[in-house]
C-alpha cells in the first residue's frame, strides 16, 4: 500500500502579521511551521504504516525553504519527500493549488490513499482535500475522526460533521481530509531528526509536471479567486450588567433583550 500526506509549511499564526493593503499575509514577518492538521494526518498515515507496512510519502507545495518541513516529515515516520517548487506555481488560491497537488500525485502513479488535515490555520477553508480528489475522479471522506478500518480495496472511518457522526465506507484508491481528534502526532526522535537530515528531497517544477498539468492552470493565473481587501476584526468585549435590589426591573430588561435579539417572538 502506497499513501501520499499532504503537508504545508505555514506561518505561526499568533505572530504572523496581515498586510492589509495588498490583501496577504506577510509571511515574512513570523517564523513557520507545519501546519496542525497536517501533523494529524501523517500520524493516520504512520499508524497504518506500522500495522500494514504501507510507504508514506510526503508532498509540499512551496518555496526551496518548504524542504525543512518535508524533512520534519521524514522524521516523524514518512519514508519519502517530494516539493512542488516553480515561480510558475506561485500565488495559486485553491483551485489552482489543487490541480497542481494533483498533478504531482498522478505522476506518483501508484497511490492507494492521499491524506491531509482538514484545513490548513493560514487560509481555513478546507477546500483543496476535496478538490483534489476531484480533480484525481477517487471518492473522498472529509472530517474523519476515526480510521475504523482499512485495506488494499476499501477503508471505514467515522466522519463527524456538525452534530452527526456517520459510519463511511470507501473504495481505494480515495482521499481523506482529517480532523484533530483522529490522534496525537507524536514527537520525533532525536536520531530520526539526525537521520531526515540526510534524507534526499526530491524537487518536482513544471517541467516535471507537464503531462499532467497546462501552465494556464497554475499559479496566480490559473486562480479564479482574488482576495482583494484583508481585515482583522476588532476584538468584541462582553457587556454586562449588575442588578441588586430592582430584580424585576432586570427581568423585565432580560426579556426586553431576548426580544430584540429574536430569540423570544414578540
Amino acid at each position: 500500500m502506497n499513501i501520499v500526506v499532504l503537508l504545508k509549511q505555514v506561518p505561526d499564526m499568533d505572530k504572523v502579521k496581515f498586510d492589509s493593503e495588498k490583501g496577504v499575509v506577510d509571511r515574512k514577518s513570523a517564523g513557520t511551521e507545519i501546519n496542525p492538521f497536517d501533523l494529524n494526518a501523517l500520524e493516520a498515515a504512520v499508524q497504518i504504516s506500522e500495522n500494514t507496512e504501507a510507504k508514506v510519502t510526503v508532498i509540499s507545495m512551496g518555496p526551496p525553504a518548504a524542504e525543512e518541513a518535508l524533512r520534519e516529515g521524514i522524521a516523524r515516520g514518512a519514508h519519502e519527500g517530494i516539493l512542488l517548487s516553480d515561480r510558475n506555481f506561485g500565488g495559486a488560491d485553491t483551485k489552482a493549488t489543487s490541480k497542481t497537488l494533483a498533478a504531482a500525485i498522478k505522476k506518483i502513479g501508484d497511490y492507494d490513499l492521499v491524506i491531509a488535515g482538514e484545513k490548513t490555520v493560514d487560509g481555513d477553508t478546507g477546500q483543496v482535500g476535496p478538490e483534489m480528489a476531484e480533480f484525481l475522479n477517487i471518492p473522498h471522506l472529509s472530517y474523519v475522526s476515526n480510521i475504523k478500518d482499512i485495506n488494499k480495496e476499501h477503508m471505514v472511518a467515522k466522519c463527524d460533521i456538525w452534530s452527526g457522526s456517520y459510519l463511511k465506507d470507501a473504495k481505494l484508491p480515495a482521499l481523506i481530509t482529517v480532523t484533530k481528534d483522529i490522534n496525537d502526532p507524536r514527537l520525533p526522535s532525536f536520531k530520526s531528526k539526525m537521520n531526515a537530515k540526510k534524507a534526499e528531497i526530491k524537487v518536482w517544477g513544471m517541467e516535471d509536471l507537464k503531462e499532467h498539468l497546462a501552465i494556464e492552470d497554475t499559479g496566480f493565473k490559473g486562480s479564479p479567486t482574488k482576495v482583494k481587501k484583508i481585515e482583522v476584526p476588532p476584538s468584541v468585549k462582553r457587556e454586562g450588567k449588575v442588578w441588586r435590589d430592582d430584580l424585576a426591573g432586570a427581568f423585565d430588561e432580560i426579556v426586553n433583550v431576548l426580544k430584540d435579539k429574536k430569540v423570544l417572538e414578540v
